[in-house]
């Protein structure tokens, strides 16, 4: 018999996302055991031992803790750009459509949206298009942000470093909103400081498929954390004995990036589980998150809604017409069957 991986059983099959799982009882160990100080002083010990670890496995100079992506990924925004200034990023990447507008509301930039590829990529005819001209009309392009992984899928590296390397060449600077990076990372079979190459700045999560219960990290130079720290400062991401919740990033990093791959494999049971039904259409997943589209006749049979139907039977996801089902730490090889026999029993 084996024993969950969680200090108590989950009482539904929850694929909403990567980010309910819940911290082993390893890693609620390494946290009671963590040495602390304050990191507003910057002298917690655990978390300057997580910012030099995450920095040198990504080949960045330095790195800054932070309470979430979200502040993260907007705290990199408003270091690299000032007030007028403008960032290209994807029409329906994270940093644009999902942080509540913080770079415009919080620090006067500008996004350029941009339309994407199926594969997360913004062509670089469109990048090159939307770089404004020094001209006062005009807000001044200093940022491109991409993705990695978009949509559970691995951001092709051929592209990354063509992409970038012309962005820097053109005078922008280049940040990855890498919140699933050691997805790709194992996805790929590619480490994960060749997969930000090209980048000046990456925020990576630990709190998605990772397992810990809170926190990302940005990396870039010295001088770009200097200001990152700044803004984290302002945006009320200062905290006290952090290096509990950084022992937690720690023992991520050295026990749960390689299992990545059970999620992944998870995945595409749950894709493979799902095949053959009639007015679904189910995209093979590259890591842990997969899409199943639902035709007309089918969302026609679930007046309420399908995710509905599907917690009824125990099975937690988000979406209506297009449901994404994401695997985790706290799901195993027999709640994924179960959750195939529930999904079928719903769309067949």
């Amino acid at each position: 018999m084996s024993l969950s991986p969680t200090p108590y059983p989950q009482p539904v099959i929850d694929l909403r996302s990567d980010t309910v799982t819940r911290p082993t009882l390893a890693m609620r160990q390494a946290m009671f055991d963590a040495e602390v100080g304050d990191d507003v002083f910057a002298d917690d010990p655990t978390v300057l031992a997580l910012q030099k670890r995450i920095a040198g496995d990504l080949g960045f100079e330095a790195a800054l803790f932070m309470p979430s992506g979200t502040q993260s990924n907007l705290c990199a925004l408003m270091a690299h750009c000032g007030r007028g200034d403008e960032y290209l990023v994807g029409q329906m990447a994270h940093t644009y459509r999902w942080e509540g507008g913080g770079a415009a509301v919080l620090g006067s930039i500008q996004p350029q949206p941009l339309a994407q590829g199926d594969d997360g990529r913004i062509e670089w005819a469109d990048i090159q298009a939307a770089i404004k001209p020094d001209d006062a009309h005009f807000a001044r392009t200093r940022l491109l942000c991409l993705e990695n992984t978009w949509g559970g899928q691995v951001l092709d590296a051929a592209y990354v470093a063509d992409v970038t390397g012309r962005a820097h060449a053109r005078g922008l600077a280049t940040h990855l909103d890498g919140a699933r990076l050691f997805n790709a990372a194992v996805a790929s079979g590619r480490p994960a400081h060749e997969l930000v190459r090209g980048f000046d700045s990456v925020s990576v999560c630990f709190s998605k498929g990772l397992g810990a219960p809170m926190g990302s990290a940005l990396c870039g130079s010295r001088s770009f954390i200097e200001r990152a720290h700044r803004w984290r400062k302002m945006a009320g991401g200062g905290l006290r004995q952090a290096g509990v919740v950084a022992a937690a990033a720690l023992y991520a990093l050295d026990h749960h990036v390689q299992r990545l791959a059970t999620d992944h494999d998870h995945a595409a049971r749950l894709a493979q589980g799902l095949g053959g039904l009639p007015g679904v259409s189910v995209q093979p997943p590259q890591t842990n998150i997969v899409f199943i589209d639902l035709s007309p006749e089918v969302l026609a049979r679930h007046p309420q809604s399908v995710s509905a139907a599907l917690a009824a039977r125990g099975v937690l996801c988000l979406g209506s017409a297009r449901l994404r089902l994401v695997t985790h730490l706290d799901i195993q090889a027999h709640q994924v069957d179960q959750a195939v026999q529930a999904l079928r029993a719903v769309l067949g």
